[in-house]
């Protein structure tokens, strides 16, 4: 999530115990148990090897004329001995190009504003392409991403990217204007439609991936895009609008960052930031106040567009969220309340709607990720809440796990089988290694010991102030809890915490996970223990810079893979870690690892938390060549966005928000720039010169 549009502000008011706090309690018994500090921050476990699976690499092309087959993913096959990291880590690097290893090439690919289809002009480096370009051109800030292969192939496929905000100063030719008071609507259209997410055809031939133009697969999804809701929030009366009067669709996507993708083979994108981009002038009630509605003006001042004369039904009016009718149907009170969700998507339909699956709860989603399917148990989604002080997720389907429907061709009709019904939880933290999820359910009991149907009513209500019900029950306020990631093999989540720069002040005093004023980060694992709400839990890396004392770099770290805010997260199927930052260059430059090196992308073989002999850090100083710097982005940019071939072959990564990349005249990402470019967000392909399998 780029800083530009990060929620700064402590909107928790709860005086639940923050996980700073619990983990101090942990590591405070850890060294009486152990002999003190020293002890404390010695080897937990070995970093072990996951088994790795592979495919074929089937080079059939699909025209894009008919509909394929259900996507498969690769077939699960033990190799015959664990996969090694093959590549050395890389020196810090403050440049306008990329950096990867000997051996690999890395390529520019489908920058925003590059088109889809003809009905888009070719990218204008001066601003000047128009709303409909946009709205057939990919969108802004490229954010998570999956590559869904068609038939099992690795060199063509569906690739889904998420684009997460804009950036007005390079969006138009001289940036955002106001006349009047008022945004000017081809340009509030023109930042609408570059927002959203793009399903892009994609193929490699001749080893460079490109786009399938006119490809009828090729899709755009924006701030304006009709979308269901679905689950136990759609239909109800917070959600009927002048757009929908019963409540059953929305107009939009907005601020979609981190994301997730089913074993039914749809795609999910995570609406993060979205609450800023409305404003409410009036009273705002507690459920608007807790996610951060504006009480001055929306974010890019979309609202001030209403009432031009090319307005259509309220496309820009929605944006103000006061009350002015005599109820919802007559003014755009509820329009905001359709956002906050997941959203599944059937890349493989061009014809299909994108959906709001509503029971997985309402508010910062950063990401989604599911756990091990095993026939005949529920399925697992977790998702962090990013912002600070917020929480992480679980959401347990009612339906249990049928492998068939990995199968189905009517994908959202599966993933509403699991998605729109089941129970949303909400972690706590105990000090001892362990954790339980408590239900987001009318009969738990939270403060007071009333019950949240006693607090909040029916459940549709409690998804709505999905944050105020995790207040109330006590869940662990987390240090913006981001990317969610499940082990291939063993199951283990990891989740990185990205910082938390608040617990100076007021609230959070106390040593947080245990450091004071988190400004690197960490990343947090976990196991749920089977047929139950309970898990245990450990500290896999904490971030720093190298020459920071021991109190700080709890994990040892060197110069050759110092990291700070862990963000982005991805496993391959073979069981190998991508870690990827997002260090606050764009702030300035504020803290030492962002003084030494641009953001990155890291890699490492984690082990089981099985065994681990404690709660952390797993990544210590006995095992510093097990993490490895893979790749370095340009300067000021975030590396965001993993996907994967299934032959491993091809290696896809997002540039965001670069200051002044890619260079001109060249799809050499490592080219770096010179003079000076209207910078473009992009994806990177990476691969190695010799066509072999990335990262060994």
């Amino acid at each position: 999530m780029s800083k530009s549009i990060t929620d700064k502000a402590v909107r928790n008011p709860s005086q639940n115990s923050p996980f700073s706090e619990i983990l101090e309690k942990n590591m405070s018994r850890r060294m009486v148990m152990r002999g003190g500090l020293a002890a404390a921050f010695a080897t937990m476990s070995t970093l072990g090897l996951a088994g790795c699976n592979s495919s074929d690499d089937d080079d059939d092309v699909i025209d894009g004329g008919t509909q394929p087959p259900a996507p498969t993913e690769p077939p699960v096959v033990q190799p015959p001995a664990p996969v090694k990291l093959g590549f050395n880590s890389l020196p810090n690097s403050m440049t306008d190009g990329c950096v990867v290893p000997d051996g690999y090439v890395a390529h520019v690919f489908a920058p925003w504003g590059t088109p889809l289809n003809d009905n888009a002009q070719a990218w204008n480096q001066n601003g000047n392409n128009t709303s409909s370009d946009l709205l057939n051109s990919m969108g802004m800030h490229h954010d998570g991403m999956h590559f869904f292969p068609i038939e099992g192939s690795s060199t063509e496929g569906l690739l889904a990217i998420n684009h997460e905000y804009i950036d007005q100063r390079t969006l138009h030719p001289s940036g955002a204007t106001t006349v009047a008071g008022k945004r000017p609507v081809e340009e509030v259209r023109k930042e609408i439609n570059a927002h959203g997410v793009a399903i892009v055809h994609v193929r490699r031939e001749n080893g460079r991936w490109n786009i399938v133009h006119n490809s009828r697969f090729n899709r755009r999804f924006t701030s304006a895009t009709a979308m269901k809701l679905a689950g136990p929030v759609g239909g109800t009366d917070w959600v009927k609008t002048p757009f929908s009067p019963n409540g059953t669709q929305v107009r939009g996507t907005n601020n979609n960052c981190g994301n997730g993708y089913t074993p039914w083979g749809t795609y999910i994108t995570a609406e993060e930031n979205w609450a800023a981009c409305f404003v409410n002038t009036g009273v705002q009630p507690a459920h608007q106040l807790r996610v951060g509605i504006g009480a001055a003006a929306g974010r890019y001042g979309w609202e001030t567009a209403a009432n031009d004369p090319s307005e259509v039904l309220g496309e820009f009016a929605r944006f103000n969220i006061t009350e002015t009718g005599v109820d919802a149907t007559q003014d755009w009170r509820n329009e905001a309340n359709g956002f906050g969700y997941l959203v599944e998507i059937d890349p493989f339909d061009p014809s299909s709607i994108a959906t709001k699956r509503t029971a997985m709860g309402r508010f910062a989603h950063e990401g989604c990720a599911y756990s091990k399917p095993e026939a005949g148990k529920p399925l697992a989604f977790y998702s962090g809440d990013d912002s600070r002080f917020e929480y992480i997720y679980r959401f347990v389907s009612e339906a249990v796990w049928d492998p068939k429907d990995a199968e189905r061709t009517d994908r959202l009709a599966v993933g509403a089988k699991y998605l729109d019904k089941g129970t949303l939880y909400v972690a706590r933290f105990n000090a001892d290694g362990s954790g339980e999820w408590l239900a987001l359910i009318g009969s738990t009991v939270g403060a007071g010991g009333r019950t949240l149907t006693d607090e909040f009513g029916t459940l549709d209500n409690i998804l709505i102030n999905t944050r105020g019900a995790a207040d109330f029950v006590g869940a662990t306020p987390m240090d913006r809890p981001e990317w969610t990631a499940t082990h291939p093999t063993n199951g283990d989540i990891y989740l990185t915490l990205t910082n938390n720069t608040s617990r100076n002040a007021g609230r959070g005093t106390n040593p947080p996970n245990p450091r004071l004023n988190n400004v690197n980060g960490h990343i947090i694992r976990w196991h749920d223990d089977a047929g139950t709400a309970k898990f245990k839990w450990d500290i896999f890396v904490f971030g720093s810079n190298a020459g920071a004392d021991a109190d700080t770099n709890r994990s040892g770290l060197t110069a050759l893979n110092q990291l700070a805010s862990p963000d982005g997260l991805g496993f391959d199927a073979r069981g190998i870690l991508w870690i990827q930052t997002d260090n606050g260059i764009d702030s300035g430059r504020n803290n030492d690892v962002a003084r030494a090196t641009n953001d990155q992308m890291l890699a490492v073989i984690p082990g089981a938390i099985a065994d681990s002999t404690g709660t952390g850090p797993v990544i210590n100083a006995s095992n510093q060549a097990d993490l490895r710097r893979f790749f370095v982005g340009p300067n000021e940019a975030e590396i965001t966005g993993f996907a994967v071939t299934p032959d491993y072959t091809s290696i896809f990564l997002n540039i965001q928000h670069p200051v002044n990349w890619p260079a001109y005249g060249t799809d050499d990402a490592t080219v770096a720039t010179t003079g000076t470019v209207r910078a473009r967000s992009s994806t990177v392909v990476i691969q190695r010169a010799d066509g072999g399998p990335i990262g060994v």
